[in-house]
C-alpha cells in the first residue's frame, strides 16, 4: 500500500468513526436539518478535491520528494539525527498551521475565504471539511512553500498531514468528553470543547484557539481561551450574517466570500 492509499484509509476509517461515534454520545443535540446541512459539507468537500486537483498538479508530499532529490531546505542541510529531524518537522509544520489560520482571522481578505468555514451553524466532524476552494488552494501553496524551504522529509509530511486531518476532524466532532479527559487532553492536543469555542457568533471568542493539532500554542501565544462564556449547551455557533438555512447550500457557500450576507 503506498503513502497516499494509506492516508486515504486513515482518513475515511477515522471520518466514519466519528461520525458514529458523535451520534451515539453527542456533545449538543443535534437539529432537524443536521443531514441535509451534512450532506452540503461533503458535497462541498467533493467539489473541492476536484477544483485542487484540476489547479494545482503537485501536493505537498510530491514537493518534499523533489526538494530531498535535490537537497533543498534547511534541515537537509543540518547534520542532525534523523529522529530530531522527525520531530522538529512535525513541530514546526504545526507551528505554521496555527499562524496561518491567525492569519486569515486577521487580514480581511483572507478572512472573506474562511468565513465559510465560520458560517456553519452547527459543530460536528463535517464542519472540519467545510472550506472554500481558495483557502484550501492558498493553504496547500503555503504548505509547499514551507516543506522546500524547510526539507522535510516525505515520510514527515504524510505523517503530519495523517495527524493534523485527523486531529480536525476529532476536534471538530460533537462528541463528549468527561471534564477530565478533556482536561487531561488539551495538556496536549486540541479537543472539541476547546475549539468548539473558536466558532462562537462572539468574535473575542472566535479569535482565539486557533490550533489543529497541539494545544501549546494558544496558550504559547496568548489566544487561549478556557470556556464560552455561554457555556457549551447555550453558545450560538456560527456568523449571524448566514444564519439562514438557505446558505447550507453548496452554490451559497462558494458564494459567501463575496457577500456579507
Amino acid at each position: 500500500m503506498d503513502a497516499g492509499t494509506l492516508r486515504g484509509t486513515i482518513f475515511i476509517v477515522w471520518l466514519v468513526v466519528l461520525l458514529v461515534s458523535e451520534r451515539i454520545n453527542p456533545r449538543r443535540p443535534f437539529t432537524p436539518l443536521t443531514g441535509k446541512r451534512v450532506l452540503n459539507n461533503f458535497a462541498l468537500v467533493v467539489l473541492n478535491t476536484v477544483i485542487v486537483w484540476i489547479v494545482l498538479p503537485w501536493i505537498a508530499y510530491d514537493v518534499a520528494i523533489w526538494a530531498k532529490s535535490q537537497q533543498l531546505g534547511l534541515f537537509h542541510q543540518l547534520t542532525i539525527p534523523v529522529p530530531i529531524k522527525f520531530v522538529l518537522s512535525i513541530v514546526l509544520l504545526d507551528l505554521v498551521i496555527y499562524w496561518q489560520h491567525r492569519v486569515f482571522h486577521t487580514y480581511s481578505w483572507l478572512w472573506s475565504l474562511h468565513k465559510v468555514h465560520h458560517a456553519d451553524t452547527e459543530f460536528d466532524t463535517s464542519t472540519a471539511l467545510r472550506f472554500h476552494p481558495i483557502e484550501i488552494v492558498l493553504s496547500m501553496v503555503i504548505k509547499m512553500a514551507v516543506v522546500c524551504l524547510l526539507g522535510i522529509d516525505p515520510i514527515a509530511v504524510i505523517v503530519f498531514e495523517t495527524l493534523l486531518n485527523s486531529s480536525a476532524m476529532f476536534n471538530h466532532a460533537n462528541l463528549y468528553l468527561k471534564h477530565t479527559l478533556d482536561r487531561t487532553l488539551r495538556w496536549v492536543i486540541v479537543t472539541p470543547d476547546m475549539h468548539r469555542v473558536h466558532h462562537s457568533v462572539f468574535r473575542e471568542e472566535c479569535n482565539a484557539n486557533y490550533g489543529f493539532f497541539l494545544s501549546i500554542w494558544d496558550k504559547l501565544f496568548g489566544s487561549y481561551v478556557a470556556q464560552p462564556k455561554q457555556g457549551h449547551n447555550d453558545m450560538v455557533i456560527g456568523l449571524n450574517q448566514f444564519r439562514d438555512p438557505k446558505e447550507m447550500a453548496v452554490h451559497r457557500m462558494m458564494s459567501q466570500p463575496f457577500r456579507d450576507k
